[in-house]
């Protein structure tokens, strides 16, 4: 795995210490822009009587220059092919710096469908992008009073095997995304089109040691390459399946033994896309692009935060344990996009327009009084999402005084929601609220735009300063303008050690569901604030204002004859974070339930230290390394927004033997993980299992690569080597932070045929 800026370093120790160094190198950046027209001034002056000849180099636009940035990762295919993910590319991307897997919240919710998480800021803030082009289909999803969505997230829509490459950012270079992308970004490349006809066929199986984990099948193909002088074409189709783990495959690790959520639901994924390349003229591409995906789970039993499967006694309605193994929920995504990238005398330009649409179609829950999160009838109902997106953007090179290159662009961004079953939820009794509208006379629709300019300047100051200021303009249709600065430098301090930093303003707007003043989320009655008499209801709030996150870097590094050695301090101010409330609408007659409102709350600081080391030891054998420490995570009532480990180290040792073979070995140790010591519903203090902590462990894991030929060639590994199987301990917050499972030892192969 690679990074563009160089790899970061891996500490011996847990770096402890180094907050005061941090600081320093804040003030070094700090001094470091102060002095620049200083050291602009002098390498005039040396330039003048400079008689040698020096190197060429092409500044870039701010966009290459910030994917130089310390909180920038890259996955490679070859990456992938290494170490291939069992199902879902959130496998592999959680292998990064500042990257880990976890739920939306710190409840525990949902802890089996855990998604990507950078720098601990959750995943509602990590923006999904697949070639540059936004993915929101887990917006369709509606959600819950804690922050949670029953959606495994967006990370799944690409096989694996047809990824170029994944660019993880993080930090203040993500700001420039606009909004959702406040902890970062991950944007996932296809493969492109070749020069010549190509065609390959992939299949995947892994099989665990334990009988009650799922087993995953994947098989897929793709062709791609040109038709004529003027066009060229690729399309891929795939089919991955894995099973759901057994419904009771936590109940011994539980102390009820009864009130337990299952382990991994099984998940389907069907996709097949096409895309089409016009070359018009010189220097011209217009690419039209089509996509389907079906993607739907296998029902374990896991709820949100009511009884599982394999104790139904919380349960209302019909008995969830009738579904087990069929598929309770599909999303279906469909996506149109064109695209131009342009090359002009003057600069280059790039626009496309995209619309995505998604169909989520699930089995109802429990509503207006019944358990939340538990299957209620045999019924099915359709949430639709309609997403519209306009881009476009002009890079243009210049010199004023010194090199640089402007960028300009704006963009157009439509939401449109319909939910009709989760809007029509009504209040118990029939009893009517002030500020809630009857069941019956609420629109079951919500849409919101948001309209955005930015403008980026990248500033060769000097051979060895780069600037590169940006401001970006967003006006959401409901609460306005939002302005997004950035100042993002970079010092090559010498040929082998840079310094570079950052900061930026970065916001993400309320959800069509928070936002939506006629959303009535039901909690039922045990998921009320402490002296609140249940059920209780959270109403959207049509008031909101953006989430906010003022995001700081500096990072140095050192690179010389291949070694590679890194660190990264960051810092993120959050505020305005979107919570339930605990102030009750209503007091007219609290016995009947109790109705909040969704309300900015929560401010929160998240830091933290990244690092890597890249060692050589020839050219055909490496040893990576990479850590993330997190120093704080905490909101402003102390309590987690995630949980997340303390610290994560990823090692990898990989030799290519010969020109077929090739092994590699990684491991990961993850840090102790502490769980909240307040109910994030009711506010009420934790106690026994809820507070208990998940210590630290490690997993281990080992391949072997060989091509039997060109166009025939093959891996097989095994994953979780020393069988270190974590369970799931409970449901909701009484499983502390044990809120998900680790899979045991598994065995797995890939056989690749192309031609």
């Amino acid at each position: 795995m690679s990074t563009p800026f160089p790899r970061k370093s891996i500490a011996s120790q847990l770096p402890f210490p180094l907050s005061p160094l941090c600081r320093s190198m804040q003030w070094a950046l700090i001094g470091m822009a102060m002095a620049l027209p200083a050291v602009a001034q002098e390498a005039g002056q040396e330039a003048e009587t400079e008689t040698t000849l020096k190197e060429v180099r092409v500044l870039g636009t701010a966009e290459e220059e910030l994917k130089q940035a310390p909180g920038v990762s890259t996955i490679t295919a070859e990456d992938i092919e290494k170490r291939p993910p069992a199902n879902d590319l959130s496998d592999i991307i959680r292998r990064m710096p500042g990257v880990n897997l976890t739920g939306n919240s710190s409840t525990g919710a949902r802890g089996n469908n855990r998604q990507i998480d950078l720098r601990g800021m959750g995943p509602e803030n990590t923006l999904i992008l697949i070639d540059g082009k936004p993915v929101t289909s887990r917006n369709s999803v509606r959600y819950s009073r804690n922050g949670e969505r029953d959606t495994r997230g967006d990370s799944n829509w690409v096989p694996a095997e047809e990824v170029e490459r994944i660019e993880v950012i993080r930090g203040p270079a993500a700001a420039r995304y606009g909004n959702g992308a406040a902890g970062g970004v991950v944007n996932i490349i296809t493969k492109g089109i070749p020069e010549k006809l190509r065609g390959t066929v992939s299949l995947y199986t892994n099989q665990p040691e334990d009988t009650d984990e799922g087993e995953t099948y994947r098989v897929n193909f793709s062709a791609s390459g040109p038709i004529g002088e003027q066009f060229g074409f690729r399309v891929y189709g795939n089919y991955n399946k894995t099973d759901a783990d057994a419904s009771d495959i936590n109940l011994s690790e539980t102390a009820d033994g009864v009130n337990v959520a299952a382990g991994h639901e099984g998940v389907k994924n069907r996709d097949i896309r096409a895309l089409l390349r016009w070359k018009p003229v010189e220097d011209h591409i217009v690419d039209f692009e089509a996509g389907y995906s079906r993607q739907s789970n296998i029902y374990a039993g896991d709820t949100n935060v009511g009884a599982s499967a394999t104790g139904d006694s919380g349960a209302t309605g019909a008995n969830p344990a009738s579904f087990l193994g069929d598929e309770t929920n599909t999303m279906t995504r469909r996506t149109y996009a064109i695209t131009h990238k342009g090359k002009y005398s003057f600069g280059n330009s790039s626009a496309y327009f995209q619309y995505e649409n998604t169909q989520n179609r699930r089995l109802d829950e429990g509503t207006a009084g019944s358990g939340e999160g538990n299957i209620n009838s045999a019924r099915k109902s359709t949430s639709e999402l309609d997403g519209y997106t306009l881009n476009g953007q002009l890079d243009v090179p210049f010199k004023l005084g010194v090199s640089q290159v402007l960028t300009a662009g704006v963009e157009w961004n439509r939401q449109e929601l319909d939910d009709p079953a989760s809007i029509r939820n009504a209040v118990a009794g029939g009893i009517t609220y002030p500020g809630v509208v009857p069941a019956n006379q609420r629109p079951t629709d919500s849409d919101a735009t948001i309209t955005s300019a930015f403008v980026e300047d990248n500033i060769e100051l000097t051979q060895n300063v780069i600037l590169t200021p940006g401001l970006r303009l967003d006006h959401h249709s409901k609460f306005g303008n939002n302005w997004s600065p950035a100042l993002n430098a970079s010092w090559m301090i010498t040929p082998e050690i840079t310094l570079k930093g950052g900061i930026a303003r970065a916001f993400k707007a309320p959800n069509l569901y928070q936002i939506n003043p006629h959303y009535l989320y039901n909690t039922m009655g045990n998921g009320c604030p402490v002296g609140m008499t249940g059920p209780c209801y959270v109403l959207g709030n049509a008031d909101l204002d953006p989430e906010i996150s003022v995001n700081k870097e500096i990072g140095i590094n050192y690179t010389h004859n291949g070694w590679n050695a890194g660190l990264t301090y960051f810092h993120n101010k959050y505020d305005n974070k979107i919570t339930s409330g605990l102030t009750m609408l209503n007091a007219n007659n609290p016995a009947l339930g109790t109705v909040l409102q969704w309300e900015n709350a929560t401010d929160a600081v998240i830091a933290g230290y990244e690092g890597n080391l890249l060692i050589p030891f020839g050219p055909d054998l490496s040893w990576s390394n990479n850590f993330t420490y997190m120093q704080r995570n905490k909101s402003k009532d102390g309590q987690p927004l995630t949980i997340v480990p303390k610290y994560t180290i990823n090692t990898t040792l990989d030799w290519q033997a010969t020109d077929k073979l090739s092994y590699v070995i990684t491991g990961t140790f993850y840090g102790k993980q502490k769980p909240r010591t307040t109910a994030a519903s009711t506010g009420a203090a934790a106690t026994g299992n809820a507070l208990k902590a998940r210590a630290a462990y490690d997993l281990w894991g080992v391949s072997v690569g060989y091509a039997f030929t060109k166009n025939l060639k093959a891996r097989v590994g095994v994953s979780n080597i020393f069988n270190k199987q974590l369970y799931r301990e409970g449901n909701g917050s009484a499983a502390g932070a044990a809120t998900y499972n680790e899979p045991g030892r598994a065995y797995y192969m890939t056989l690749t045929a192309s031609f």
